[in-house]
């Protein structure tokens, strides 16, 4: 059978998290797919029960995430291909409802790519948190630096579905980024690519306790500075997101220790747009002081902002 769509898992030295992604993967309920498990010079090397629908793509030399990326599509037999993190799992409609949706777009000269919803969930199972993506980012947009509609957010970039041949024409993942991986795709991808987003959870965003290349400060910061750098006419383009994102960086800077770099980089979100961030800061403020009241005093109801 030719699978229509690929889903593609990079892994690097985690063999107690990978088989429950592929686990995941095997259990859609659309059946015309492949698994592509990119083995990034994991020591010792991948090793999965056999399926026929599995096949694993080893790499020595590692190169990295968005390397492996690169080589699962370059090896993806599908027409559809998705990327599934080794420490994540898709909920069993996951590939049915994004074919679907796929299916019945509209039929126009340009590509389109569908994004849906995602929990992130404890180790307990409880979800912590729910995102739905934007529901309409027309090719020639850049995602998360457009303003989204109320109650949807860009950071379900890992729900993807898109066409192999498109990932291939704008030239793949980036390799010369360690950090910040979906961010440069997605600048890249939806200037060329209609997304339309889907207001229904598919995939799993599991915490665990193992390390995670988003949580090196080191790292991040660089990679922070290489995107902008890289992009730069397109974040000029867009100042109110744009220093949305650098406000961001520096709260997440400070939760991670780099109170320096929280600094200056506060800084120059004021500079960029000053009254959106004042509005943020101060939203900001308003929710930790009602948190600390909820821990205070947790029968009392809280007057509305």
């Amino acid at each position: 059978m030719q699978p229509q769509l690929s889903v593609i898992i990079p892994t690097h030295n985690r063999p107690h998290l990978l088989p429950l992604a592929v686990r995941s993967a095997l259990q859609q309920t659309y059946a015309e797919l492949e698994v592509v498990v990119v083995d990034d010079a994991s020591d010792p090397p991948v090793q999965l029960p056999a399926d026929p629908r599995v096949r694993i793509l080893r790499l020595d030399p590692g190169r990295g995430g968005a390397g492996a990326r690169n080589a699962g599509t370059e090896a993806a037999r599908g027409r559809w291909v998705t990327y599934l993190d080794d420490d994540d799992v898709l909920l069993p409609h996951m590939a049915a409802v994004s074919i679907a949706a796929l299916e019945a777009a509209p039929q126009t000269a340009f590509p389109v790519g569908v994004l849906s919803g995602l929990n992130k969930v404890n180790e307990h199972g409880e979800v912590l948190l729910t995102r739905l993506p934007p529901a309409h980012c027309p090719k020639g947009d850049h995602f998360f630096l457009e303003e989204p509609e109320p109650g949807r957010s860009p950071h379900t970039k890992q729900t993807l579905v898109v066409e192999r041949e498109v990932v291939l024409a704008i030239g793949g993942w980036d390799e010369t980024f360690r950090s910040r991986v979906h961010s440069e795709f997605f600048l890249r991808l939806n200037p060329a690519c209609t997304l339309i987003g889907l207001p229904t959870v598919t995939y799993h965003l599991l915490t665990h306790t193992g390390t995670r290349v988003s949580g090196n400060p080191k790292l991040r910061q660089e990679s922070f500075n290489q995107l902008i750098e890289k992009h730069r006419a397109a974040f000029e383009a867009h100042p109110k997101m744009f220093a949305e994102f650098v406000y961001k960086h520096a709260q997440t800077s400070y939760a991670m220790g780099q109170t320096s770099a929280a600094l200056t980089h506060l800084l120059w979100a004021l500079r960029l747009h000053p009254r959106h961030i004042s509005a943020i800061a101060a939203h900001t403020a308003i929710d930790q002081m009602r948190q600390s009241l909820r821990l205070i005093t947790p029968t009392r109801a809280l007057p509305s902002a």
